[in-house]
């Protein structure tokens, strides 16, 4: 209906500008919007505001034009100037029950659209180090970024997931040092663990594995490795210094064909969990995109930014001059020893991505990263990309609550709460439910006891009931065997007059409008707010009239309009990953 106006406005508006009352040369955007208060009718739209200056009327006069411009429609009956200009249009009863029909006959396809067709768009998300299991706050990062994917695919762009898997590095090479330490723990040497290398139940069992399999291959004396290596933080050293002398003499007293398996052991095991537990949480991947085979891009990126004038050496260390293009400051790529810096891997993956072809690059990043956005776009642009293909969604901590209390998490500690018991404990519906209720850019207070329970106040249960519950009208309708006839409830619609079918009709229209919306603004807690309105209204419809009623042509209406609330609901549910259940 939205798209018929603007059609009719267009129209009205060449007509206008044919007979010399608007000046040709303008074109306005035309926009449409529902009405907040059914009194002022359904839609309602500015044009006339918009064109009133450049026409040089005033802006009632050209509201009145436009009216009297517009085509003959069998689906707007009347329409009114409102306030300083406004456009009101109202529409026909019969359009209003017409998206019934509308929505029983797409069925899934309902809400979708082609609005980003012919765009190729990519979406990662997560990406966490492999260095541990994840955590309830990698969670909200997993379930925003995946339904905002989702969003994007149901309008039309061509969608593709990926995860930046950082297997190389010197976090993952305190990793491999910290399994290989366990692993001589478990061999039967005495020393104390690293004060910065990483603790947990999940080190130990992967370096049990370790020695399970290969035995003591790998093992040496505590005093061979810690035989001058810089002192630890707790006997007063430095912890940084410390834990990167033991990755040397890991490499050292294991060799390169010993330590990359020691290396490998780690990584695999826990990218594998990774990978399970990303799956069970209703999360998919194109792409699993490895850090290692960039190693060739990086030194071609650092020469393509060499040729082009935007680096500089300084004491050994070469610098991109970042600030160039708007960063705060300039960024190491080339250390003096001639490594290369993460900045450097991050240059050469952003130019990967681009020269994949994608239109678009939406990085679903924690808020910790706000410091990356500048020095990327900077990046982007000295390689010949506009930094508009580039976009971050900064997403804000969510926050654990258990009994009230807040639940302190650190990987480096092994202190933390995983996805897997996350899902464990609430389910996967609530927590990918309650992980996109709020907008990214605000906080997240997860409330474990709200998420488990049993109630009208569990927003997802809430939701899920709504669709349960008209699957138990369904069964009463054969348990008492009464005619439900499809083609005979559309042909009947006229007869849902009451003002909560008519409000459930408004609701169902307005999908449509709210995909497009919530995937072109990146923002899934849209589509939440919009499925909890939706079950408010199939619940207090359901509570104040009955069904199944003896009329056989207001009950077939009736179960029409519940089964078009029911597939809505299903198709919105399933963009956030949520189930359906038919029984509650």
């Amino acid at each position: 209906m939205k798209d018929r106006i603007e059609q009719h406005l267009a129209e009205a508006l060449v007509a206008l500008q044919a007979n010399g009352t608007v000046p040709s040369e303008i074109s306005p955007s035309i926009v449409v919007t529902r009405t907040r208060d059914a009194s002022h009718g359904d839609f309602a739209s500015n044009l006339a505001m918009m064109l009133a200056k450049p026409a040089g009327r005033a802006p009632r006069e050209i509201a009145q034009a436009l009216i009297g411009a517009l085509p003959a429609s069998d689906v707007i009956r009347d329409v009114v100037i409102a306030g300083p200009g406004f456009i009101n249009f109202f529409q026909a009863d019969d359009a209003q029950s017409a998206v019934i029909n509308t929505v029983l006959s797409q069925g899934r396809q309902f809400g979708c659209s082609q609005v980003g067709a012919g765009q190729r768009v990519q979406v990662e998300f997560v990406s966490a180090n492999p260095t541990g299991p994840l955590h309830v706050g990698h969670g909200r990062g997993a379930a925003l970024g995946a339904t905002i994917a989702n969003l994007m695919d149901a309008v039309g762009f061509d969608v593709q997931r990926e995860y930046y898997v950082n297997d190389a590095g010197r976090q993952m090479d305190i990793l491999a040092a910290s399994v290989w330490l366990r692993y001589l723990n478990l061999a039967g040497e005495s020393f104390d663990f690293p004060s910065n290398g990483y603790k947990g139940d999940y080190i130990l069992a992967i370096s049990q594995g370790l020695l399970d399999e290969h035995g003591e291959r790998f093992r040496h004396a505590a005093s061979t490795v810690f035989a001058g290596v810089d002192a630890d933080e707790p006997a007063g050293g430095d912890k940084e210094k410390h834990i990167d002398a033991l990755i040397l003499r890991a490499k050292e007293l294991l060799g390169e064909d010993d330590y990359r398996l020691v290396f490998d052991c780690a990584l695999n095991s826990i990218l594998a969990d990774i990978k399970q537990d990303l799956g069970e949480f209703g999360v998919h991947y194109d792409e699993w995109f490895s850090e290692r085979s960039l190693s060739t891009d990086v030194q071609r990126v650092v020469d393509k930014l060499e040729a082009s004038g935007h680096l500089y050496e300084k004491e050994g260390v070469r610098w991109f001059r970042s600030t160039d293009f708007g960063d705060d400051k300039d960024r190491a790529v080339v250390r003096a020893n001639g490594q290369s810096t993460y900045f450097a891997s991050d240059i050469a993956y952003i130019d990967n991505k681009l020269e994949r072809g994608f239109d678009k690059v939406l990085y679903v990043f924690g808020a910790d990263h706000h410091g990356y956005t500048a020095r990327m776009t900077a990046a982007c642009e000295a390689l010949g990309h506009s930094r508009e293909k580039l976009e971050f969604i900064l997403i804000q901590f969510a926050i654990l609550f258990r009994g009230g209390e807040r639940v302190q998490m650190s990987t480096r500690s092994g202190s933390f709460v995983t996805i897997r018991e996350l899902r464990d404990e609430v389910g996967k519906d609530a927590a990918r439910f309650f992980y996109v209720m709020r907008k990214y850019s605000q906080h997240l207070d997860f409330d474990l006891d709200l998420a488990k329970s049993q109630s009208n106040d569990n927003p997802v249960y809430y939701v899920q009931y709504a669709f349960a519950r008209i699957c138990s009208v369904m069964r009463q309708l054969k348990q008492r065997e009464l005619k439900f006839d499809r083609e005979a409830g559309l042909a009947a619609l006229s007869r849902l007059g009451e003002t909560a079918e008519t409000e459930l009709m408004t609701l169902l229209a307005t999908y449509p409008e709210l995909i497009q919306r919530a995937a072109l603004s990146h923002e899934p807690h849209q589509l939440t707010g919009y499925l909890r309105d939706l079950a408010n209204g199939l619940h207090s419809y359901y509570n104040a009239h009955k069904v199944l009623v003896d009329d056989d042509e207001l009950r077939h209406a009736r179960v029409c309009l519940l089964l078009a609330v029911r597939q809505v609901l299903d198709n919105g549910l399933s963009l956030i990953g949520v189930s359906t259940p038919e029984v509650m």
